[in-house]
């Protein structure tokens, strides 16, 4: 059975000030899900699950709806604001989504095989999604042993401003020992640094193992992120910022002993489009990996 791709779209992109999941950035107007997709593909990845919000979907499936067409199965599921509460009453000043983790449990109507997800703004490279198919369709996946692609940080920064990344620390065996999420890293003379909540700064060298959410997951996920989201939405629900990462879940998972997390190293770059000078960037290189004929001038021929 070919895996199935979880692609996370429906975050608002307040800092990007749009749509990026859908801002173009090839030669014929192709986006960043594009190249993703086209590398998932050739890769093995027989269905996607796009996960978006519905005041864009129209906008959204212009963009998208046809060019797959015969080549593999497509689905959506929406990430609303009250969509998997379980009876958690929407607070009214709620308007930003509840997070990965919450938009990950979205698609579980549409799964039942092994899985990868990604964000839809984000370029993981070519490696990186071979890497996750050979995962999925081998004997290690199962309901107590995921994956996750590990990239380095510095590969992962952006130019333009502050980024989340899920920090990682991997045991003898190469299995993830502990994650962290990091908010608001940012390139620092040669590493990076980032500040905790009451201001103190805290220097990375670059080279520490990062998530940029390609994980590769077992259906059972699904089950773990359900009860972490109602425990999340009892104890942070009426904070209107507070979101559930899946590396929040996983870690948990992890330091509990329910499941193992296979850390599978790249050397990829990383590109994508969290702030809207970030979107020059990611035309050079899609340009340059075009040049060095990784892809085709256009990628969906008719």
């Amino acid at each position: 059975m070919k895996p199935t791709l979880l692609i996370l779209a429906a975050g608002m992109g307040n800092r990007y000030g749009g749509l990026k999941q859908i801002d173009p950035v090839g030669p014929n107007g192709e986006i960043i899900i594009d190249y993703s997709i086209y590398d998932a593909i050739r890769a093995g990845f027989g269905k996607l699950v796009f996960v978006i919000r519905h005041y864009f979907e129209d906008a959204f499936k212009d963009k998208i709806a046809t060019k797959f067409d015969g080549l593999v199965e497509t689905a959506y599921a929406y990430q609303e604001l009250d969509a998997a509460l379980d009876g958690f009453t929407l607070p009214s000043e709620r308007e930003k989504p509840w997070g990965t983790g919450h938009a990950t449990l979205l698609g579980r109507d549409f799964i039942d095989e092994p899985f990868a997800v990604i964000n839809a703004d984000d370029y993981y490279g070519i490696n990186s999604f071979k890497t996750m198919a050979d995962f999925l369709t081998g004997s290690e996946v199962s309901p107590t042993n995921y994956a996750m692609v590990g990239f380095r940080l510095r590969n992962t920064l952006s130019e333009y401003g502050s980024v989340a990344r899920g920090v990682c620390h991997c045991d003898g065996d190469n299995c993830l020992s502990d994650i962290f999420e990091r908010t608001g890293v940012e390139k620092h003379e040669n590493g990076a640094r980032y500040f905790d909540q009451d201001g103190t700064e805290h220097l990375l060298t670059g080279d520490e193992v990062v998530s940029m959410n390609l994980w590769g997951f077992h259906p059972s996920v699904f089950g773990h992120i359900s009860a972490k989201f109602k425990d999340f939405l009892k104890e942070h629900g009426n904070n209107p910022k507070a979101e559930l990462y899946i590396p929040t879940v996983i870690d948990e998972l992890v330091e509990s002993g329910k499941v193992k997390v296979k850390v599978l190293p790249t050397q990829d770059t990383w590109f994508g489009v969290t702030y809207r000078q970030d979107r020059d960037i990611a035309e050079r290189c899609i340009r340059k990996l075009i040049d060095e004929g990784l892809y085709p001038e256009e990628l969906w021929t008719t």
